[in-house]
């Protein structure tokens, strides 16, 4: 099996997935020959509601070359409901114009959505009618919808043009985002410049952040230093810290006494200060208080 065939093959698959029962093949041996019924509007199948809203419809009829999509298919256009013999014509151009501008690639699809799109602007009863009105109408209606087309790319290109300069360079970051920007010399130059320089500053922030928290640090430090040697309450009033302590101040003394020969009994030492007992008299040490008191 060729390159050319298997690829067939797949897009014979993709439109009868895309169209269901409106993708035929006429052929299943090369050279493959298929055909696509098209209306305007897709009712699902129901044929009744179908009828109310297509009043016009068509089949493509594509006989595939054996090399395609490197060459362009045969096509043809046959009129099911609705159109002359002009509007097939016309279609049929379109539909070559079509297969033209996607060749080299598989083309149906888009042969086939043109000319839905067609039917679609070109849906009305009538169409198929060959009198010298009929056609009247019928010239008058194109050029009717020709202006109305062209007017609207007047608009369009007027609105364009009306742009302001922040609309354009907003475009123009889309589509470099899109497309992505080409890396040269000079704009690697400037990128790393920036990058540098954004590198710099940021290590500047973050050493003088780190001096400033090194700095309380320390403070911090050195006042829960000074806390630590500082004794707690109840070391104060334990003697554990030395205050207060009759023993600790008794050994001062001897030792006094053994350094500088100095009499302890020569001291003028008040022992009222260290007389405790008085303070105690006014404790109530009985066993009364803690008996329930009486109701």
């Amino acid at each position: 099996m060729s390159d050319h065939c298997e690829e067939q093959e797949m897009e014979a698959e993709a439109l009868a997935a895309i169209f269901d029962t409106a993708f035929e093949v006429k052929s299943a041996q090369q050279p493959f020959s298929w055909a696509v019924r098209l209306v305007p509007v897709d009712c699902g199948g129901d044929e009744e509601e179908e009828a109310k809203q297509n009043h016009v419809a068509v089949k493509v009829l594509a006989s595939i070359p054996l090399d395609y999509p490197e060459s362009l298919p045969e096509l043809d256009i046959e009129i099911l409901k609705g159109l002359a013999e002009d509007q097939r014509k016309e279609l049929l151009e379109l539909a070559e114009a079509e297969a033209e501008a996607n060749e080299g690639m598989p083309a149906l699809f888009a042969v086939c959505e043109a000319v839905r799109a067609w039917l679609g602007d070109n849906n009305e009863k009538g169409l198929d009618d060959g009198s010298m009105h009929a056609q009247m109408m019928r010239k008058k209606k194109e050029e009717k919808r020709s202006k109305e087309k062209k007017e609207q790319q007047f608009e369009a290109q007027k609105i364009e043009e009306e742009m302001t300069q922040a609309e354009l360079e907003e475009i123009a970051v889309r589509k470099r985002r899109a497309e992505g920007t080409p890396c040269t010399e000079e704009n690697f130059l400037a990128w790393k410049a920036k990058y540098e320089e954004e590198m710099e500053q940021k290590a500047e922030e973050e050493a003088e952040q780190d001096e400033k928290e090194g700095a309380g640090k320390k403070k911090a430090d050195r006042k829960k230093d000074e806390m630590a040697d500082r004794p707690t309450g109840y070391e104060l009033f334990s003697g554990k810290a030395g205050v207060m302590n009759l023993e600790a101040l008794e050994e001062e003394l001897d030792d006094v006494e053994d350094d500088d020969g100095v009499e302890v009994d020569e001291l003028d030492v008040d022992e009222d200060l260290f007389d405790d007992d008085d303070d105690l008299d006014d404790l109530d040490f009985d066993d009364s208080d803690d008996e329930d008191p009486e109701i």
